[in-house]
This record gives C-alpha cells, sequence and structure tokens, in this order.
C-alpha cells in the first residue's frame, strides 16, 4: 500500500506545492511529541520492584485502561477549542487554536497545533483568492461570449438581408459563410438606415438597442460607448494578436488604411477576425474549465491530508482530540464552498452549446483531454531496438575494419559522401537522446515541462518515446551502413552504392511530412510548426518552445553544415551539376557555409528582437546582444579555417572569448539563476529542486569546460583527415551533450517562476477590448 506522503507528492499540482499544507513538516511535529513521551515511559519502568507479582502488574494495567477510559469519555471532546476569528475588512477567516486540557507533552502540542492553524488558514486564504480570481475569469469571459454572440446575430442578419434567398437559422450561433468577406458593421449601419422606412424592427435592431442600453453603439464600422450626453467616450475593438505573418501584415495595413484613411476610429468588423475571436474565446473557456478543476483537486488532497494528519495526532497522544479541528476544518471555506462545482457544470453547458454544437462528448475532448498512457510495447520496442543497434555496430565495425574504411591509403569518397549523411543521423539521434533523459528527469522531478512548453497532455511524448525514436533512427542508420559495406565489398559501382545515404535522407524527409497518423504525427508536425515558427522569427509570436528549439539549433550546426556538404555531393554526383571538388573549395559553397554557421544566431536574434517589440522588455535586447556577438566569433572561425595567419588567430581568439563570456554569464544568471550571493545556497538560487547541492556546482564546472570547446577548432592539431572528422565528430556530439544538460536546468528554472508565481493555468488574452477613442 502506498503511503499517503508519496501519494500526495505525486498528485499535488507542482506549481501550487508551497500553497498546499505541509503534510511533512506536520509529522516531523507528531513524531517530536511521539519521542517526547517515551524518556517518561521508559523512567516509569527504570526501577522495577522485584516484591510484586505478576498480579500486581496485571491489576496496574487493568487501572491504567479504566482511567484512560474514564478520561476519554469525559474530556476528548473538549480537550481543544477552535476559535474562528475574521480580519477588520471582514475578508479574511483565521482559525486558532486552545488547549482546554494540559497534555504531558504540552510544549510539543502546543506548537503541532500552531502550525496546524498556519497550514489551515493558508490553504483557505490561497483557495479564496484563487476561487475569487477564477471567477472574476468567468465573468469576463461571458461578457466577451455575449458581445461575440451578438456580432454574429447582427451578421447572421445582414447576410439574411443581403441574400434573402438564401435559407437561414434562427439559432444563437449562425454559421459562417466561407465565401463572403465584407465589412459587417457596415451592412449593420445599413440595416438601422433602411429600418427607418420600415415599420417592423428587425432582430437585429433588438440587439443592437441591448447594446446600446448597456452603453455600446456602432458608429462608423466600431461599437463605441457613449456617456450620459450620448457623447462617445470609449470604442470597442477586436484585438486579434499577430502571432503568424498574416494576421501581422493584415494588423500593419489594417491599421494605416483604417486610421489613416478610411476610419481613424478602430478597425473593422471582419469575418476572419471574429473567428480568431471565436477560438480564443474557447481558448479562454478550456483554460478557465482546467483551472477549475485544479482548485477541486487543491481543496480534496487538502482535506484529506488534514484528516490523516489528526488522526496520526490522536493515535499518538492516546486521545481523541480531532474531532472538533476536523469539524472546522470542513465548515473551512475551502471545503464547504461549492461554487467551483457549480462554475464547472455552468462551464460545461455554455462549451457545449456554444463551442460544441450540443455534443457533449465532443466539448470534454476539450474540457477534460485524455491523458497519454504508458505502454509496455514501447518499452519493449526500446528494449529491441537497442538491442539490434548493438548487434549491428558490433557487425559494422568488424566490416569497416576488414574494408579498411579508416585507413590512411583507403579513397577519401567514403568520408566526403558518405560519413557526412550518418553523422547527421547520429547527431540528430543522440540529441533525442538527451531530450528523452530531460523528459525523464523532468518528470522525477515534477516539473511540469507540458505546461511550460504548452503541449496537449494526449499527444505529448514521454521519455520512452523519446528513446524509441532516437534508438530507431539509430538502428536504421548503422543497418544503412552496414548494408553499404556489404555492398561495396561486393565490387558494386561506388555511384550506385553512394546514393543510399541519400536514399536514407530522402526517406526520413518523407516520414517527416508524411499525413497519415504514423510514427508521432502530432509531434512530427508540431515539430515542423516550430521549425516554421523560427525561420519566420519576425513575424511569429515567440512562445517559449520556438525559442527552447532555435537554442537546440545553434548546437547543432555541424549538422546544418554536414547537410550541406551532403547536398552539395549529391547534386554533383547525380545531376552533374557541377564537380565533387568544388564542394570543399568553391566560393559558392564558402558562402553557403557563412550563411549556416550565422543562420541560428540569426534567428534566435530576431527571436529576442520580437519578444522586445511584443513585451518592451530591455534584457531580450540584451539577450539579442549574446547571439551577435556567436555570429561574429562563427564567422571568425570559418575565415580562419581558410587563412591561417596571425591577424584572424588574434581576431578569432578575442571574439570567441567575448562571446563565450557572454554565454557563459547569460547562462549561470539569466537562465539558470545562479550565482546569487546573497542566495541561502551559496552562489546558487534560493529555491533548488535537487537535493545535492553539489550536482550544482559540478554543472557550472562542466557547463565552462564544454563551453570552450572552439579552443580545438584553433589549435590546429596535425593529424590525418579521417580522425580530423572523427574529431569534430567528437566535439560536436559534446555540444550536443552540454545543450542537454543546459535543458534541464533552463526548464528547471523556468519551473521555479512559475511555482513562485502560482501560474498553473495559462492567461489567454480576450480578442474584446475598450480603448480610448482618441
Amino acid at each position: 500500500m502506498v503511503k499517503f506522503s508519496k501519494e500526495l507528492e505525486a498528485q499535488l499540482i507542482p506549481e501550487w506545492k508551497e500553497a498546499f499544507v505541509n503534510y511533512w513538516q506536520l509529522k516531523k511535529q507528531i513524531k517530536r511529541i511521539k519521542l517526547s513521551r517515551i524518556p517518561k515511559q521508559s523512567h516509569h519502568h527504570a526501577k522495577p520492584d522485584f516484591g510484586l507479582s505478576i498480579f500486581d502488574s496485571l491489576s496496574f494495567f487493568v487501572k491504567n485502561i479504566a482511567q484512560n477510559f474514564s478520561a476519554s469519555d469525559h474530556h476528548d471532546l473538549n480537550i481543544i477549542q477552535v476559535r474562528k476569528k475574521t480580519t477588520k475588512d471582514d475578508e479574511e477567516e483565521i482559525y486558532e487554536t486552545e488547549l482546554a486540557q494540559l497534555f504531558s507533552e504540552e510544549d510539543e502540542v502546543r506548537v503541532f497545533f500552531m502550525r496546524l492553524d498556519e497550514e489551515l488558514n493558508k490553504v483557505n486564504q490561497f483557495y479564496r483568492r484563487q476561487e475569487s480570481e477564477f471567477i472574476e475569469r468567468g465573468e469576463t469571459l461571458n461578457k466577451q461570449l455575449q458581445i461575440l454572440l451578438d456580432l454574429k446575430q447582427i451578421i447572421s442578419d445582414c447576410r439574411r438581408k443581403n441574400s434573402p434567398s438564401k435559407p437561414y437559422s434562427t439559432g444563437v450561433s449562425p454559421q459562417y459563410s466561407p465565401t463572403r468577406d465584407s465589412d459587417y458593421s457596415v451592412c449593420a449601419e445599413n440595416f438601422g438606415d433602411s429600418d427607418e422606412t420600415n415599420s417592423e424592427i428587425s432582430q437585429t435592431d433588438e440587439v443592437i438597442t441591448t447594446l446600446e442600453k448597456n452603453g455600446i453603439s456602432f458608429v462608423n464600422s466600431v461599437m463605441r460607448t457613449k456617456t450620459k450626453k450620448g457623447k462617445p467616450k470609449m470604442a470597442m475593438r477586436i484585438d486579434v494578436p499577430a502571432t503568424n505573418p498574416t494576421r501581422a501584415i493584415t494588423a500593419i495595413t489594417s491599421m494605416l488604411w483604417e486610421d489613416l484613411v478610411k476610419n481613424p476610429t478602430g478597425d473593422l468588423v471582419h469575418k476572419r477576425k471574429l473567428q480568431c475571436a471565436e477560438k480564443m474565446i474557447r481558448g479562454a473557456f478550456v483554460e478557465l474549465y482546467k483551472g477549475f478543476g485544479l482548485l477541486k483537486t487543491y481543496s480534496s488532497l487538502n482535506m484529506v491530508a488534514f484528516t490523516k494528519i489528526l488522526k496520526k495526532f490522536d493515535k499518538v497522544s492516546c486521545q481523541k482530540a480531532s474531532a472538533n479541528y476536523l469539524k472546522e476544518v470542513k465548515r473551512s471555506h475551502f471545503v464547504s464552498s461549492d461554487k467551483v462545482f457549480r462554475l464547472m457544470d455552468e462551464v460545461e453547458s455554455i462549451f457545449t452549446k456554444h463551442f460544441a454544437n450540443n455534443d457533449r462528448k465532443k466539448a470534454m475532448k476539450f474540457l477534460r483531454p485524455q491523458q497519454h498512457k504508458d505502454s509496455h510495447m514501447v518499452t519493449f520496442l526500446v528494449g529491441l531496438s537497442t538491442g539490434c543497434f548493438v548487434s549491428l555496430f558490433c557487425v559494422y565495425a568488424i566490416l569497416a575494419h576488414l574494408c579498411g574504411i579508416f585507413s590512411s591509403n583507403n579513397e577519401p569518397a567514403y568520408m566526403e559522401t558518405v560519413y557526412p549523411v550518418f553523422s547527421v543521423f547520429t547527431l540528430l539521434s543522440l540529441h533525442l537522446f538527451m531530450y528523452g533523459c530531460n523528459l525523464f528527469m523532468w518528470k522525477n522531478t515534477r516539473i511540469n515541462y507540458n505546461f511550460i512548453f504548452e503541449f496537449s497532455p494526449s499527444t505529448a511524448l514521454k521519455h520512452r518515446d523519446a528513446f524509441l525514436m532516437s534508438t530507431t533512427l539509430m538502428t536504421t542508420v548503422i543497418g544503412a551502413m552496414v548494408i553499404h559495406l556489404l555492398l561495396r565489398a561486393a565490387n558494386f559501382s561506388p555511384t550506385e552504392i553512394d546514393a543510399i545515404p541519400g536514399i536514407l535522407l530522402l526517406f526520413f524527409v518523407v516520414l517527416l511530412i508524411c499525413p497519415f497518423d504514423l510514427f508521432y504525427r502530432p509531434t512530427r508536425y508540431c515539430f515542423i510548426r516550430v521549425i516554421r515558427n523560427i525561420v519566420c522569427s519576425p513575424f511569429y509570436k515567440v512562445l517559449l518552445v520556438d525559442f527552447f528549439m532555435a537554442d537546440q539549433l545553434t548546437s547543432q550546426i555541424p549538422l546544418l553544415r554536414h547537410l550541406e556538404s551532403v547536398g552539395c555531393h549529391i547534386f554533383a554526383r547525380a545531376f552533374k551539376t557541377h564537380h565533387p571538388d568544388t564542394c570543399h573549395s568553391g566560393r559558392l559553397y564558402m558562402e553557403i557555409t557563412y550563411i549556416i554557421s550565422f543562420l541560428p544566431y540569426y534567428w534566435r536574434a530576431l527571436q529576442c528582437a520580437r519578444r522586445w517589440f511584443d513585451d518592451g522588455d530591455v534584457n531580450h535586447l540584451a539577450n539579442m546582444g549574446k547571439y551577435v556577438s556567436a555570429m561574429v566569433a562563427a564567422g571568425a572561425r570559418v575565415t580562419y579555417s581558410r587563412q591561417n595567419d596571425n591577424l584572424w588567430f588574434a581576431i578569432v581568439l578575442i571574439t570567441s572569448v567575448v562571446a563565450t563570456m557572454y554565454q557563459l554569464y547569460w547562462d549561470f544568471i539569466k537562465d539558470w539563476g545562479f550565482l546569487n550571493p546573497k542566495s541561502i545556497n551559496p552562489w546558487l538560487r534560493d529555491d533548488l529542486i535537487l537535493k545535492n547541492k553539489s550536482i550544482y556546482y559540478m554543472s557550472i564546472v562542466l557547463n565552462i569546460v564544454l563551453r570552450v570547446t572552439w579552443v580545438e577548432t584553433i589549435m590546429h592539431f596535425k593529424v590525418g583527415p579521417v580522425q580530423s572528422r572523427l574529431l569534430d565528430f567528437l566535439l560536436a556530439a559534446l555540444e550536443v551533450i552540454r545543450r542537454g544538460h543546459w535543458n534541464f536546468y533552463r526548464l528547471e528554472n523556468e519551473h521555479l517562476n512559475n511555482v513562485g508565481h502560482y501560474r498553473a493555468v495559462k492567461t489567454v488574452p480576450l480578442p474584446f477590448r475598450e480603448i480610448d477613442s482618441d
């Protein structure tokens, strides 16, 4: 049977951990009470009287039992008195416990109940704050939804007026017509003009009248509130964030056209904007429902924790003192309040009606997504693919030795055409393996990575899935390498067998974009979407998963350069576009090498610029400077590899040292939150997830060592071409390992920031907001 302490640790909400009852501290206090009773009992039996008989001992035992029962009958219910007080502003209730009977270990018991009162007050106050916050969110969402429904009703009436022959539905949520993208507010204004000549009042007029009673009216294509004298004061507009290139360009052109040319008072209400607004409100309702569910879990777990701890106290103290206290706990707000349950039912009904076409099953898929269950089959496949990989690798090593692949006398074609492809997949597989290790550590340390990355729990990868992808990829690659060597030993044409790496690369590209639900399609499409966001960094709103993935790309520059070499050789041999020798000395090759060395840092710098534009935080500009310095250092190293002179050596040394110091500063202080001289943990931070502090100090040293591996690139060790490529691969692998090591502490710091602010639910921006008429 699992202990409740472990069950509580597994089920509590990580971001709210500090707000839960400190069950472990209360257990320690009960142990102190138990230990305080032992010396007195041992002292009582320390001097046995040999003159007593066994009947005297029996009578003494019966007498003690009778006294305990009599004391229990008369005093158990009145041992403690729990008083409830209210603060001066009458908003919060505070519980205080008084001992009505002296205990043999009174001091320890008094401390226990004092801490129990503190925990109860803490839980109550936190529950009240979160409940009021979610209720306020719900009221705002209801207003947003009502505005959306009123606008859709007006649009529907406008469409019916313009197209009387088309069928019309009188529901509150009319379907959109995909063929019209007109200015609906102008239609609503025309309705007002035409209704002046008609005796009947349409449903549109009723909706507009209702909005005007609430202080909102339609003027010049926007909704505008009025003062009591009828003068416009505020304007209501649809605020759709520019999260992609289309919305960004549309926002700019709409602002210029409407504000400067046609309508200086606000944006027009278009069909696409209403669709985006509906999607935003739907997402906000999903997050609100999630918040109510977390609050419900918070209440039930704390109630069970109080019950368990009071029962333990009764058992240790041999009293029934928990009855009165437990009654007060059940009367407290976090247990007695039923607002959360009622509001959850209300959100379910609203979501089912307006966003799921009255299909409750469909609504529950949004509100309660199913968790991705661990499968033993995945574990079996990981073990199977690992065994195959080890076996094939041994076969490959034997064949490579027999064929003399890595000897200096062998032709360099293998290392130029085949080796880069296999290096690409090996580095990618290593990165997947490190990500699997990250997922495993994040799960074991209760870091809520799905919430941080905004991944769906139903489709998010688990560490077993990442290991399966890594081992499957490497097994396939090693198998292709074995086949390549066997065909090479059988004297097949080099032109034919050298196409195997290209075919393998093409196969994985097709698998990546495969539309069928095979081999983790949600993860593959999420990866493609994130890469698209990175490539188009200035035009997409930067999320944490976007710049996290961009940081991964800065550690895979050798992989991108291998892809460049592979592409050059494939086009040279298959399409005869150029001579293969130009893939290492041509001018175009050198220019592409510069671009590839710059691109990951350039994308990351653009993301920092976009985040500064959105948030206005100067730290993003400082972070952009880090990537600009890395770009300069990378370009200097590429140039020095071609021009080996003292001037470029000095330039490379200076730029690389500056970039490394900049990166180390940002790693330790900004990304990891370390090197705080005032921290209770010397030169770390106040909150640490890992219990062993020495791990953090060793990680700091390891990160410094792996950050300066660029020194090898300017030393120019005298080794053969094969050894040189293997050394480059080793350094690239070390950088991937460093990135995987960096990932854990980066997300740990982000998780602790969420914990510090009790962020367990996303804040979704809402579409309708009031703006000044100026």
